[in-house]
């Protein structure tokens, strides 16, 4: 086993392991979410209640497993991803046949201790899987299409199982975030052009197939008017929130759309727009700041990494976090259809700030083990 242990041929002790983790990234990762926490504290009106308390305890459990994911070894990661990944379908599966049913779909599995979203652990499980395959993978056979069919599969399967919940948002990020890898793995871009080229001309037939609602929110989105107390109200009332609160904002706890009820679902997809009218265009664009130095740090320990899966790992998960604020401040500000997807770190939910912050651990990881080398080929061995 030794050949594989890369330009280290002894294990980090654990003292080494801390040292070597980022703290800097640590404490504005630990920042980001405290100023979440304050924005949460607003919309509840200036009261610590169930969903602030609520929203600390899971920072804490998360933070916890984003410690220990972090100091385990990226061996262990990459012999055991694919395993994560059948977990992750199993959860899926398990949706469709004793989920729980929440806000009018099917996402959730209790499981006793808790009730979790598979597709949030999902899209952990996907990066991981990706990141393995394409580290196993050398750059010629990545460009032939026959060495693409497994990973494409990996990635249609879950977004299938996804849609079906129905959560058309989640099944495109998982998406969107394959796409991307299979990019940063070297694929041609001419194969992308192909599959978009497809896409659109589904078009017309994946009409047929949307719901009635993710209909609606694609003809709102297209005219908001057409229904503004009804499908529209939610993207118009947030518009009218975004430009109260002007350069400088109303101050805090000062929002009217939010603290007299206007502006719906506050403490979750809409947080953006409750922040943005409190602190105005200020405020929102220092949250982006927030978010572009935490997407720095990623691509830079993605960068620093010597193996192919730890890059790989680095990005998706730092793409991850882009897709999340983009289309969730794009929603908010009517640049995209409401998808419902949250303002991570900041909006309110328990297994997404997990997944985040599990997915914040790998990054970690990735940068305490950055000079292993991995053999391409011994990738399995190398986690034994």
């Amino acid at each position: 086993m030794q050949r594989f242990l890369g330009l280290r041929d002894v294990e980090l002790s654990l003292r080494q392991k801390l040292v070597g983790l980022d703290w800097s990234l640590i404490t504005l990762l630990f920042f980001t979410v405290a100023f979440g926490l304050g924005v949460l504290y607003s919309a509840e009106g200036g009261r610590v209640d169930d969903v602030v308390t609520r929203q600390g305890v899971r920072f804490g459990i998360a933070a916890c497993l984003m410690f220990a994911v972090a100091l385990i070894d990226i061996r262990f990661w990459l012999r055991y991803a694919y395993a994560f990944y059948a977990v992750g379908c199993l959860l899926l599966v398990a949706v469709e046949v004793m989920g729980t049913i929440g806000m009018g779909a099917q996402r959730w599995v209790d499981i006793g201790i808790v009730t979790i979203q598979p597709s949030e652990v999902m899209k952990l499980a996907l990066v991981l899987a990706l990141a393995r395959y394409f580290h196993s993978r050398s750059l010629e056979e990545v460009r032939r299409p026959l060495w693409l069919v497994p990973p494409l599969a990996m990635t249609l399967v879950p977004a299938a199982l996804v849609v079906r919940q129905p959560d058309l948002g989640t099944a495109l990020l998982l998406l969107i975030n394959g796409i991307i890898i299979f990019f940063l793995a070297g694929v041609r871009l001419w194969k992308f052009a192909l599959v978009l080229a497809a896409a659109v001309g589904s078009v017309p037939l994946g009409w047929q197939f949307l719901h009635g609602y993710q209909r609606d929110r694609i003809l709102t989105f297209l005219d908001p008017e057409r229904d503004p107390l009804g499908a529209g109200y939610h993207i118009l009332q947030s518009k009218i929130a975004l430009g109260a609160g002007g350069v400088f904002g109303r101050g805090y706890l000062q929002g009217t759309q939010s603290h007299l009820n206007f502006l719906p679902e506050k403490q979750t997809d809409f947080i953006f727009t409750m922040l943005a009218e409190e602190f105005g265009l200020i405020g929102g664009v220092l949250l982006i700041l927030l978010y572009a130095l935490l997407l720095a740090y990623a691509f830079a320990i993605a960068l620093r990494a010597q193996n192919q899966f730890g890059r790989l790992l680095a990005l998706g998960v730092g793409n991850m976090l882009f897709i999340y604020v983009f289309i969730n401040i794009a929603m908010v500000t009517g640049l995209v259809p409401v998808v419902g997807i949250p303002l991570p770190l900041i909006s309110y939910g328990g297994t997404a700030m997990v997944s985040l912050l599990v997915g914040f651990g790998f990054l970690l990881g990735v940068s305490v083990h950055r000079d292993i080398v991995l053999p391409r080929r011994a990738g399995v061995d190398a986690g034994a």
